[in-house]
């Protein structure tokens, strides 16, 4: 931390693969994809610094459009751009932590409202259809993949009419960075199933239209979440 949702656009991180055209875009895109994936995923460890060669045979690629993805993700801020001596997974620290989930609290929020004043009848069955897929997942049948997916898809069609394409563009970037500390640790059953409820229950208020009542539980939702990502951060250093 992709299907486009049908009430908005898809936001496409700001130096994402969108817009590319041909071969050697389809590869850089198809590259960017999975690189962003696993980086979020946490498959390289933060700080360390990624080989060309080994990157080009782990995703069957070329070189130009390798730098291509690599410049992408750097721009997107899941690798840093190191002058002359190539990229390397971004550290991590409680002072980041911190400061992403501040902004998520800030930037979800008002997003949740403004869908809520927007959303249409479609809105609303998107919305209960996503929350149906993510209910129906059970994670502890090794199927942690696909939990998150939908997890993903569920807080992109909650607050997809907010009628900010840049705001669900900060708010993707920001959901990437955060996972990339949430996702440190193995998976956690219990936690999962109280994320769950809750987000039943932030579908019922946002089908009964009450924003106030709604943002107060998605704080607290992002809060339970940062609880989580902290407590493997701590337990990484």
């Amino acid at each position: 931390m992709n299907n486009s949702l049908s009430t908005s656009p898809t936001p496409a991180g700001p130096a994402g693969p969108a817009g590319t055209a041909g071969p050697a875009g389809t590869a850089s895109s198809r590259v960017f994809d999975h690189l962003r994936k696993d980086l979020v995923g946490g498959c390289f460890v933060a700080g360390e610094k990624l080989a060309i060669n080994v990157l080009k045979d782990r995703y069957q690629v070329g070189l130009s459009p390798l730098r291509e993805a690599l410049n992408k993700l750097a721009a997107y801020g899941l690798l840093v751009q190191e002058n002359q001596r190539g990229f390397r997974v971004p550290k991590l620290s409680r002072d980041e932590l911190d400061d992403i989930t501040q902004v998520r609290l800030e930037m979800e929020g008002m997003a949740l409202e403004r869908a809520i004043a927007n959303g249409d009848s479609l809105w609303e069955a998107d919305l209960l259809a996503a929350a149906h897929r993510l209910k129906r997942v059970d994670i502890t049948l090794d199927k942690g993949e696909e939990w998150e997916y939908l997890h993903t898809q569920f807080h992109r069609t909650l607050v997809a009419p907010c009628g900010s394409v840049w705001l669900l563009r900060f708010i993707e970037q920001l959901h990437d960075q955060f996972d990339r500390y949430r996702r440190l640790g193995p998976k956690m059953p219990t936690i999962r199933q109280e994320l769950d409820e809750q987000h039943h229950q932030l579908v019922e208020l946002a089908l009964q239209r009450d924003a106030k009542t709604a943002r107060e539980l998605m704080d607290d939702h992002i809060h339970k979440s940062y609880e989580v990502a902290l407590k493997r951060y701590q337990e990484h250093v």
